[in-house]
Protein backbone atom coordinates (compact mmCIF):
# COMPACT_ATOMS: atom_id res chain seq x y z
CA UNK A 1 0.00 0.00 0.00
CA UNK A 2 1.45 3.55 -0.83
CA UNK A 3 4.03 4.62 -3.71
CA UNK A 4 7.09 3.16 -1.99
CA UNK A 5 10.11 4.59 -3.58
CA UNK A 6 12.99 2.79 -5.00
CA UNK A 7 15.15 3.27 -1.56
CA UNK A 8 15.86 1.16 1.17
CA UNK A 9 13.91 0.80 4.14
CA UNK A 10 14.63 2.28 7.25
CA UNK A 11 12.89 1.32 10.47
CA UNK A 12 11.24 3.92 13.10
CA UNK A 13 10.49 3.03 16.81
CA UNK A 14 6.86 2.64 18.06
CA UNK A 15 7.23 5.16 20.32
CA UNK A 16 8.19 7.77 18.08
CA UNK A 17 5.12 6.42 15.48
CA UNK A 18 2.98 6.53 19.01
CA UNK A 19 3.76 10.06 19.82
CA UNK A 20 3.35 11.41 16.48
CA UNK A 21 -0.17 9.80 16.68
CA UNK A 22 -0.99 10.90 20.17
CA UNK A 23 -0.39 14.74 19.51
CA UNK A 24 -1.57 14.42 15.98
CA UNK A 25 -4.93 12.82 18.14
CA UNK A 26 -5.05 15.78 20.57
CA UNK A 27 -4.75 18.18 18.04
CA UNK A 28 -7.61 16.17 16.25
CA UNK A 29 -9.49 15.83 19.46
CA UNK A 30 -9.26 19.96 19.97
CA UNK A 31 -10.73 20.10 16.39
CA UNK A 32 -12.97 17.70 16.75
CA UNK A 33 -14.97 19.60 19.66
CA UNK A 34 -15.30 22.95 18.02
CA UNK A 35 -16.48 21.69 14.88
CA UNK A 36 -19.13 19.83 16.93
CA UNK A 37 -19.90 22.15 19.34
CA UNK A 38 -22.36 24.35 16.61
CA UNK A 39 -24.48 21.51 16.34
CA UNK A 40 -24.53 20.57 20.17
CA UNK A 41 -25.52 24.37 21.04
CA UNK A 42 -27.78 24.96 17.62
CA UNK A 43 -30.97 24.11 19.22
CA UNK A 44 -30.31 26.77 22.33
CA UNK A 45 -29.41 28.70 19.71
CA UNK A 46 -32.47 28.44 17.67
CA UNK A 47 -34.62 28.93 21.13
CA UNK A 48 -31.81 31.98 21.98
CA UNK A 49 -34.45 34.89 22.20
CA UNK A 50 -31.73 37.79 22.13
CA UNK A 51 -30.72 37.01 18.78
CA UNK A 52 -33.85 35.26 17.14
CA UNK A 53 -31.98 33.79 14.47
CA UNK A 54 -34.26 31.58 12.18
CA UNK A 55 -33.67 28.32 10.68
CA UNK A 56 -31.40 29.37 7.38
CA UNK A 57 -29.78 32.21 9.61
CA UNK A 58 -28.70 29.19 11.85
CA UNK A 59 -27.79 26.98 9.01
CA UNK A 60 -25.41 30.15 7.89
CA UNK A 61 -24.03 30.87 11.07
CA UNK A 62 -22.97 26.87 10.95
CA UNK A 63 -21.12 27.56 7.62
CA UNK A 64 -19.08 30.13 8.92
CA UNK A 65 -16.21 28.21 10.19
CA UNK A 66 -16.60 25.90 7.43
CA UNK A 67 -15.56 28.61 5.44
CA UNK A 68 -12.54 29.35 7.19
CA UNK A 69 -11.81 25.64 7.00
CA UNK A 70 -11.95 25.71 3.44
CA UNK A 71 -9.14 28.81 3.11
CA UNK A 72 -7.21 26.78 5.73
CA UNK A 73 -6.73 24.16 4.18
CA UNK A 74 -6.09 25.25 1.28
CA UNK A 75 -3.39 27.71 2.22
CA UNK A 76 -2.22 25.98 5.70
CA UNK A 77 -1.82 22.84 3.84
CA UNK A 78 0.45 23.76 0.63
CA UNK A 79 2.32 25.80 3.27
CA UNK A 80 3.25 23.00 5.86
CA UNK A 81 5.05 21.54 2.08
CA UNK A 82 7.11 24.87 2.20
CA UNK A 83 7.72 25.83 5.68
CA UNK A 84 7.08 22.88 7.77
CA UNK A 85 4.78 20.45 9.08
CA UNK A 86 5.28 20.97 12.25
CA UNK A 87 5.12 24.87 12.57
CA UNK A 88 1.69 25.06 10.75
CA UNK A 89 -0.23 21.76 12.94
CA UNK A 90 0.73 23.99 16.45
CA UNK A 91 -0.06 27.71 14.66
CA UNK A 92 -3.52 26.07 13.31
CA UNK A 93 -4.15 25.14 17.28
CA UNK A 94 -3.17 28.84 18.25
CA UNK A 95 -5.46 29.76 15.52
CA UNK A 96 -8.64 27.65 16.40
CA UNK A 97 -8.23 27.32 20.47
CA UNK A 98 -8.57 31.52 21.53
CA UNK A 99 -11.10 32.20 18.66
CA UNK A 100 -13.71 29.90 20.13
CA UNK A 101 -13.29 32.35 23.16
CA UNK A 102 -14.04 35.24 21.13
CA UNK A 103 -16.47 33.21 20.01
CA UNK A 104 -18.33 32.58 23.36
CA UNK A 105 -18.30 36.22 24.35
CA UNK A 106 -19.70 37.31 21.12
CA UNK A 107 -22.09 40.23 21.59
CA UNK A 108 -23.81 39.52 18.34
CA UNK A 109 -24.30 36.90 16.17
CA UNK A 110 -22.05 38.92 13.20
CA UNK A 111 -19.32 38.81 15.65
CA UNK A 112 -19.62 35.08 16.46
CA UNK A 113 -19.90 34.26 13.36
CA UNK A 114 -16.40 36.40 12.47
CA UNK A 115 -14.89 34.67 15.53
CA UNK A 116 -15.85 31.02 13.92
CA UNK A 117 -14.83 31.94 10.27
CA UNK A 118 -11.13 32.96 11.85
CA UNK A 119 -11.11 29.55 13.54
CA UNK A 120 -11.90 27.63 11.15
CA UNK A 121 -8.61 28.84 9.20
CA UNK A 122 -7.08 26.72 12.03
CA UNK A 123 -8.80 23.92 12.21
CA UNK A 124 -8.94 23.98 8.02
CA UNK A 125 -5.39 23.67 8.65
CA UNK A 126 -4.96 20.72 11.30
CA UNK A 127 -6.11 17.73 8.92
CA UNK A 128 -3.98 17.78 6.16
CA UNK A 129 -1.11 18.21 8.21
CA UNK A 130 -1.92 15.57 10.77
CA UNK A 131 -2.66 13.31 7.99
CA UNK A 132 0.67 13.94 6.32
CA UNK A 133 2.56 13.24 9.53
CA UNK A 134 0.62 10.28 10.55
CA UNK A 135 0.89 8.81 7.24
CA UNK A 136 4.93 9.68 6.87
CA UNK A 137 5.62 7.41 10.44
CA UNK A 138 3.26 4.91 10.29
CA UNK A 139 4.49 1.68 8.43
CA UNK A 140 2.68 0.75 5.23
CA UNK A 141 0.83 -1.77 6.38
CA UNK A 142 -0.56 -0.03 9.37
CA UNK A 143 -1.58 3.53 7.48
CA UNK A 144 -4.71 3.15 7.54
CA UNK A 145 -5.30 1.69 11.10
CA UNK A 146 -2.57 4.27 12.63
CA UNK A 147 -4.84 7.21 10.69
CA UNK A 148 -8.20 5.07 11.94
CA UNK A 149 -6.59 5.70 15.28
CA UNK A 150 -5.78 9.10 15.16
CA UNK A 151 -8.51 10.38 13.50
CA UNK A 152 -10.92 8.71 15.96
CA UNK A 153 -10.16 12.31 18.02
CA UNK A 154 -12.08 13.94 15.59
CA UNK A 155 -15.39 12.12 16.13
CA UNK A 156 -14.29 11.84 20.20
CA UNK A 157 -13.87 15.97 19.97
CA UNK A 158 -17.50 15.75 18.52
CA UNK A 159 -18.67 13.35 21.44
CA UNK A 160 -17.12 15.68 24.23
CA UNK A 161 -18.99 18.73 22.88
CA UNK A 162 -22.14 16.64 23.30
CA UNK A 163 -21.27 15.73 26.87
CA UNK A 164 -20.26 18.98 27.52
CA UNK A 165 -23.64 20.47 26.00
CA UNK A 166 -25.81 17.86 28.20
CA UNK A 167 -24.06 18.93 31.17
CA UNK A 168 -23.51 22.33 31.23
CA UNK A 169 -26.76 23.79 29.08
CA UNK A 170 -29.35 23.21 31.24
CA UNK A 171 -27.18 24.96 33.66
CA UNK A 172 -24.75 27.85 32.54
CA UNK A 173 -25.97 28.15 28.74
CA UNK A 174 -24.34 27.72 25.25
CA UNK A 175 -21.62 30.48 25.94
CA UNK A 176 -19.64 28.48 28.81
CA UNK A 177 -19.86 25.12 25.99
CA UNK A 178 -18.58 27.29 23.27
CA UNK A 179 -15.66 28.67 25.84
CA UNK A 180 -14.59 24.96 26.93
CA UNK A 181 -13.78 24.82 23.08
CA UNK A 182 -10.78 26.87 24.60
CA UNK A 183 -8.87 24.97 26.88
CA UNK A 184 -6.78 22.71 24.53
CA UNK A 185 -4.54 25.93 24.27
CA UNK A 186 -3.01 24.35 27.62
CA UNK A 187 -1.67 21.31 25.83
CA UNK A 188 -0.21 22.97 23.20
CA UNK A 189 3.92 22.50 24.86
CA UNK A 190 2.86 19.43 25.10
CA UNK A 191 2.04 18.52 22.05
CA UNK A 192 4.92 20.58 20.67
CA UNK A 193 7.36 18.39 22.73
CA UNK A 194 5.68 14.90 21.28
CA UNK A 195 6.19 16.28 17.38
CA UNK A 196 8.91 16.04 15.80
CA UNK A 197 9.51 18.07 12.63
CA UNK A 198 8.80 15.84 9.01
CA UNK A 199 11.67 13.86 7.79
CA UNK A 200 10.36 14.15 4.72
CA UNK A 201 9.70 17.75 4.34
CA UNK A 202 13.51 18.23 6.29
CA UNK A 203 14.92 15.94 2.71
CA UNK A 204 12.57 17.38 0.15
CA UNK A 205 14.49 20.82 1.19
CA UNK A 206 17.85 18.89 0.93
CA UNK A 207 18.75 19.29 4.48
CA UNK A 208 20.24 15.90 4.31
CA UNK A 209 22.77 17.10 7.42
CA UNK A 210 20.03 18.00 9.17
CA UNK A 211 17.35 15.30 8.58
CA UNK A 212 20.15 12.64 9.57
CA UNK A 213 20.23 14.66 13.01
CA UNK A 214 16.86 14.34 13.62
CA UNK A 215 16.55 10.70 12.47
CA UNK A 216 19.76 10.25 15.08
CA UNK A 217 17.46 11.86 17.78
CA UNK A 218 14.43 10.18 17.07
CA UNK A 219 16.21 6.62 16.69
CA UNK A 220 15.28 5.73 14.19
CA UNK A 221 17.69 2.60 12.06
CA UNK A 222 18.67 2.06 8.84
CA UNK A 223 18.28 5.63 7.68
CA UNK A 224 19.65 6.58 4.34
CA UNK A 225 17.95 9.91 3.06
CA UNK A 226 18.74 10.42 -0.53
CA UNK A 227 19.10 14.01 -1.79
CA UNK A 228 16.01 14.87 -4.54
CA UNK A 229 17.47 15.91 -7.76
CA UNK A 230 15.48 19.06 -7.30
CA UNK A 231 14.78 20.30 -3.85
CA UNK A 232 11.40 21.57 -2.89
CA UNK A 233 12.79 24.43 -1.67
CA UNK A 234 13.91 25.65 -5.20
CA UNK A 235 10.28 24.14 -6.86
CA UNK A 236 7.97 26.83 -6.89
CA UNK A 237 4.85 26.09 -4.97
CA UNK A 238 2.38 25.97 -7.86
CA UNK A 239 4.21 22.70 -9.18
CA UNK A 240 2.91 20.83 -6.36
CA UNK A 241 -0.14 22.07 -7.11
CA UNK A 242 -0.24 21.79 -10.84
CA UNK A 243 0.83 18.29 -10.45
CA UNK A 244 -2.60 17.29 -9.43
CA UNK A 245 -4.07 18.49 -12.51
CA UNK A 246 -1.50 16.91 -14.53
CA UNK A 247 -2.37 14.24 -17.03
CA UNK A 248 -1.42 11.71 -14.22
CA UNK A 249 -3.12 12.48 -11.54
CA UNK A 250 -6.24 14.25 -12.88
CA UNK A 251 -9.12 11.65 -13.22
CA UNK A 252 -7.97 10.46 -9.84
CA UNK A 253 -7.92 14.22 -8.60
CA UNK A 254 -11.31 14.91 -9.74
CA UNK A 255 -13.23 11.84 -8.25
CA UNK A 256 -11.53 11.72 -5.07
CA UNK A 257 -12.61 15.38 -4.84
CA UNK A 258 -16.25 14.36 -5.81
CA UNK A 259 -16.53 11.58 -3.06
CA UNK A 260 -14.68 14.27 -0.39
CA UNK A 261 -17.27 16.80 -1.03
CA UNK A 262 -20.19 14.41 -0.52
CA UNK A 263 -18.89 13.04 2.70
CA UNK A 264 -18.59 16.50 4.13
CA UNK A 265 -21.62 17.28 3.34
CA UNK A 266 -22.92 14.39 5.07
CA UNK A 267 -20.32 15.00 8.38
CA UNK A 268 -21.20 18.47 8.46
CA UNK A 269 -25.31 18.67 7.46
CA UNK A 270 -26.34 15.55 10.05
CA UNK A 271 -23.45 16.73 12.88
CA UNK A 272 -25.15 20.45 12.81
CA UNK A 273 -28.61 19.50 12.24
CA UNK A 274 -29.22 15.87 13.57
CA UNK A 275 -30.37 16.89 17.11
CA UNK A 276 -32.71 19.62 15.81
CA UNK A 277 -34.27 16.93 12.79
CA UNK A 278 -34.81 14.53 16.05
CA UNK A 279 -36.73 16.84 17.92
CA UNK A 280 -38.76 17.79 15.08
CA UNK A 281 -39.47 13.87 14.94
CA UNK A 282 -41.01 14.19 18.51
CA UNK A 283 -37.72 13.82 20.51
CA UNK A 284 -36.96 16.02 23.81
CA UNK A 285 -33.76 17.92 23.94
CA UNK A 286 -31.48 15.32 25.99
CA UNK A 287 -33.26 12.41 23.56
CA UNK A 288 -31.48 14.70 20.46
CA UNK A 289 -28.45 14.99 22.12
CA UNK A 290 -28.20 11.44 22.64
CA UNK A 291 -28.16 10.84 18.64
CA UNK A 292 -25.16 13.24 18.39
CA UNK A 293 -23.52 11.53 20.46
CA UNK A 294 -24.23 7.84 19.01
CA UNK A 295 -23.36 9.33 16.14
CA UNK A 296 -20.05 10.63 17.12
CA UNK A 297 -19.27 7.01 19.06
CA UNK A 298 -20.14 4.85 16.19
CA UNK A 299 -18.04 6.78 13.73
CA UNK A 300 -14.78 7.24 16.39
CA UNK A 301 -15.15 3.21 17.02
CA UNK A 302 -15.79 2.89 12.93
CA UNK A 303 -12.66 4.60 11.85
CA UNK A 304 -10.33 2.11 13.82
CA UNK A 305 -12.37 -0.98 12.07
CA UNK A 306 -12.60 0.81 8.94
CA UNK A 307 -8.66 1.75 8.96
CA UNK A 308 -8.04 -2.49 9.81
CA UNK A 309 -10.48 -3.45 6.95
CA UNK A 310 -8.61 -0.73 4.38
CA UNK A 311 -4.95 -2.20 5.38
CA UNK A 312 -6.43 -5.66 4.86
CA UNK A 313 -8.54 -5.33 1.73
CA UNK A 314 -7.75 -1.96 0.35
CA UNK A 315 -9.31 1.40 0.75
CA UNK A 316 -11.68 1.39 -2.51
CA UNK A 317 -13.72 -1.41 -1.80
CA UNK A 318 -14.47 -0.75 1.91
CA UNK A 319 -15.17 2.85 1.47
CA UNK A 320 -17.68 1.88 -1.51
CA UNK A 321 -19.25 -0.26 0.96
CA UNK A 322 -19.47 2.02 4.10
CA UNK A 323 -20.75 4.91 1.87
CA UNK A 324 -23.13 2.23 0.83
CA UNK A 325 -24.43 1.15 4.48
CA UNK A 326 -24.24 4.72 5.86
CA UNK A 327 -26.61 6.39 2.93
CA UNK A 328 -28.89 3.22 4.13
CA UNK A 329 -28.62 3.98 7.65
CA UNK A 330 -29.51 7.52 7.08
CA UNK A 331 -32.74 6.72 4.80
CA UNK A 332 -33.92 3.85 7.45
CA UNK A 333 -34.25 6.98 10.00
CA UNK A 334 -37.29 8.54 8.14
CA UNK A 335 -39.40 5.27 9.49
CA UNK A 336 -41.12 5.06 12.46
CA UNK A 337 -38.81 2.78 14.70
CA UNK A 338 -37.80 2.26 18.69
CA UNK A 339 -35.25 4.15 20.01
CA UNK A 340 -32.74 1.61 20.01
CA UNK A 341 -33.26 0.88 16.15
CA UNK A 342 -32.97 4.74 15.54
CA UNK A 343 -29.78 4.77 17.68
CA UNK A 344 -28.43 1.43 15.90
CA UNK A 345 -29.19 3.70 12.21
CA UNK A 346 -27.53 6.77 13.65
CA UNK A 347 -24.64 4.48 14.28
CA UNK A 348 -24.42 2.81 10.56
CA UNK A 349 -25.17 7.00 9.16
CA UNK A 350 -22.05 7.68 11.50
CA UNK A 351 -19.58 5.17 10.24
CA UNK A 352 -20.70 5.87 6.48
CA UNK A 353 -20.35 9.70 6.78
CA UNK A 354 -17.69 10.62 9.36
CA UNK A 355 -15.57 6.80 9.66
CA UNK A 356 -15.91 7.23 5.65
CA UNK A 357 -14.88 10.15 5.05
CA UNK A 358 -11.42 9.52 7.51
CA UNK A 359 -10.96 6.56 6.08
CA UNK A 360 -11.03 8.26 2.29
CA UNK A 361 -8.93 11.22 3.69
CA UNK A 362 -6.39 9.07 4.64
CA UNK A 363 -6.16 7.22 1.06
CA UNK A 364 -5.63 10.61 -0.41
CA UNK A 365 -2.68 11.68 1.54
CA UNK A 366 -1.18 7.87 0.65
CA UNK A 367 -2.40 7.90 -3.32
CA UNK A 368 -0.01 11.47 -4.26
CA UNK A 369 3.78 11.46 -3.78
CA UNK A 370 5.00 11.66 -0.48
CA UNK A 371 6.48 15.16 -1.36
CA UNK A 372 3.06 16.72 -1.88
CA UNK A 373 1.29 14.89 0.30
CA UNK A 374 0.23 17.87 2.67
CA UNK A 375 -0.71 19.83 -0.67
CA UNK A 376 -3.10 16.79 -2.67
CA UNK A 377 -5.04 16.39 1.30
CA UNK A 378 -4.67 20.10 1.45
CA UNK A 379 -6.52 20.81 -1.97
CA UNK A 380 -9.06 18.33 -1.57
CA UNK A 381 -10.38 19.22 1.46
CA UNK A 382 -10.57 23.09 0.53
CA UNK A 383 -12.75 21.65 -2.14
CA UNK A 384 -14.76 19.53 -0.13
CA UNK A 385 -15.83 22.54 1.99
CA UNK A 386 -17.76 23.68 0.10
CA UNK A 387 -19.93 20.55 0.88
CA UNK A 388 -19.19 20.99 4.25
CA UNK A 389 -20.62 24.68 3.88
CA UNK A 390 -23.71 23.35 1.89
CA UNK A 391 -24.54 20.88 4.53
CA UNK A 392 -25.89 22.87 7.26
CA UNK A 393 -26.72 25.78 4.99
CA UNK A 394 -28.84 22.70 2.99
CA UNK A 395 -30.31 21.61 6.33
CA UNK A 396 -31.53 24.80 7.19
CA UNK A 397 -33.27 25.28 3.80
CA UNK A 398 -35.22 22.31 4.54
CA UNK A 399 -36.01 23.26 8.03
CA UNK A 400 -36.70 26.67 6.64
CA UNK A 401 -39.51 25.49 3.42
CA UNK A 402 -41.35 23.10 6.30
CA UNK A 403 -41.62 19.92 4.37
CA UNK A 404 -41.81 16.97 6.72
CA UNK A 405 -38.47 16.13 8.83
CA UNK A 406 -37.74 12.81 6.39
CA UNK A 407 -36.91 14.99 3.57
CA UNK A 408 -33.64 15.31 5.38
CA UNK A 409 -32.88 11.56 5.11
CA UNK A 410 -33.55 11.07 1.95
CA UNK A 411 -31.33 14.07 1.20
CA UNK A 412 -29.05 12.91 2.52
CA UNK A 413 -28.79 9.20 1.53
CA UNK A 414 -28.58 10.21 -1.96
CA UNK A 415 -25.37 12.28 -1.10
CA UNK A 416 -24.01 8.98 0.27
CA UNK A 417 -25.04 6.93 -2.94
CA UNK A 418 -23.27 9.45 -4.85
CA UNK A 419 -19.91 9.36 -2.62
CA UNK A 420 -19.83 5.37 -3.01
CA UNK A 421 -20.48 5.77 -7.23
CA UNK A 422 -17.43 8.76 -7.49
CA UNK A 423 -15.31 6.11 -4.61
CA UNK A 424 -15.41 3.45 -7.60
CA UNK A 425 -14.69 6.12 -10.53
CA UNK A 426 -11.04 6.48 -8.74
CA UNK A 427 -8.01 4.52 -10.67
CA UNK A 428 -6.19 2.04 -9.77
CA UNK A 429 -3.26 3.60 -7.74
CA UNK A 430 -0.49 4.99 -9.36
CA UNK A 431 2.80 4.49 -9.79
CA UNK A 432 4.74 7.37 -9.42
CA UNK A 433 8.47 8.08 -10.51
CA UNK A 434 11.22 8.19 -8.08
CA UNK A 435 12.26 11.12 -8.76
CA UNK A 436 9.06 12.46 -7.21
CA UNK A 437 9.49 10.15 -4.05
CA UNK A 438 13.22 10.45 -3.10
CA UNK A 439 12.04 12.05 -0.26
CA UNK A 440 10.41 9.91 1.45
CA UNK A 441 11.62 6.14 2.25
CA UNK A 442 9.64 3.58 3.30
CA UNK A 443 8.99 3.29 7.27
CA UNK A 444 8.80 -0.15 8.63
CA UNK A 445 7.91 0.21 12.56
CA UNK A 446 10.04 -1.91 14.79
Amino acid sequence: MGNSPAVSEWNIPKRTTGFVLLACWMAILAEGYDVGVFGAVLPALAEYKEWSLSPVELGTLGAYALIGMLIGALFIGTLSDVIGRKKMLLLSMVIFTITQAGAALAPTPEVFGIFRLLGGLGMGGIIPVAAAMTIEYSAPRKRSLNYGIMYSGYSLGIVAAALVAMALLPMVGWRWVIAVGAAPILILPVVAWMLPESLEYVVAKGRISEAKSLAAKLNVKNYEPVAPAKPTNTVPWREAITSLFSKTYLRSTVFFWISLFCGMVLVYGLNTWLPQIMRKAGYDLGSSLTFLLVFSLASAAGGLVLGFLADKYGQKPILIIFYLLGAGGILLLMFPNTMFINLCFVAFAGIGSISTSLVLTGYIADYYPANRRSTATGWALSYARIGAISGPIIGGWIAATGVSFEFNFIFFAIVGVVAALAVAMIPARIKADASENVAAPQLVTE
